[in-house]
């Protein structure tokens, strides 16, 4: 059985579209998923980027794409009040949740629905109380220990060359965003593509200009 661990922030609507979709997408192939929360806006800052929400017009056709593809593919969505806004109090609850760090797709998914089903104010201390309360963590999710697993996951996507949510990660392939889906089966069905020059040789294509 291959193993897929799943990064993800709930501030993206990619994340819950490939959380939804991903089921599906690998409907019939023997595979198990580990679920870890993220902080995005901490890669941005690695990577030295802007999210897509802080390019007006990228912001523009990332939610009329997101509300698109929810759309054709029969998936629940509803724009949240505000976004981009603060995850962090949700991160730390997903972290909280379990004792291991590691949400389960219950509890994902619940906070998934919270933000992208609702069209309420994702980051509201009210909203946020009472999901706690209904999640019953098993964890205080404003402790140190949470807060540093967070900061753990995040780290250790990082240092799996992971750059965007939602993120698969499988023996050492990273496969972003819920387009990658059908890579990602084709990878897990054995396809031969993966082992040839496609995959392998990216990296050395010279690089012929750099911006300052």
């Amino acid at each position: 059985m291959k193993h897929i661990t799943f990064y993800f922030d709930f501030i993206s609507p990619y994340a819950w579209l490939a959380f939804q979709a991903l089921p599906q997408a690998l409907q019939g192939i023997s595979h198990s998923v580990t679920y870890k929360p993220v902080l995005f806006g901490a890669m941005l800052k690695h990577h030295g980027q802007l999210g897509p929400a802080e390019i007006p017009s990228k912001r523009d056709w990332t939610y009329r794409q997101v509300q698109w593809l929810a759309h054709t593919q029969g998936i629940a969505f509803q724009m949240p009040a505000t976004h981009p806004f603060n995850p962090l109090g949700l991160l730390r609850l997903a972290v909280a949740s379990q004792a291991s760090g590691v949400p389960n797709r219950y509890v994902t998914e619940k906070i998934f629905k919270q933000v992208w089903c609702t069209g309420q104010d994702a980051a509201d201390a009210q909203a946020l109380a009472a999901l706690t309360t209904h999640i019953s963590p098993s964890r205080d999710p404003q402790s140190p220990e949470v807060k540093q697993q967070l900061q753990a996951w995040t780290e250790e996507a990082i240092a799996l060359e992971v750059f965007g949510v939602p993120s698969l990660v499988l023996e050492g392939k990273v496969f972003w965003g819920q387009d990658a889906l059908p890579m990602l089966r084709a990878y897990l069905e054995g396809d031969d593509w993966f082992s040839g020059p496609a995959w392998h040789g990216v990296r050395a294509i010279p690089v012929g200009i750099r911006r300052r």
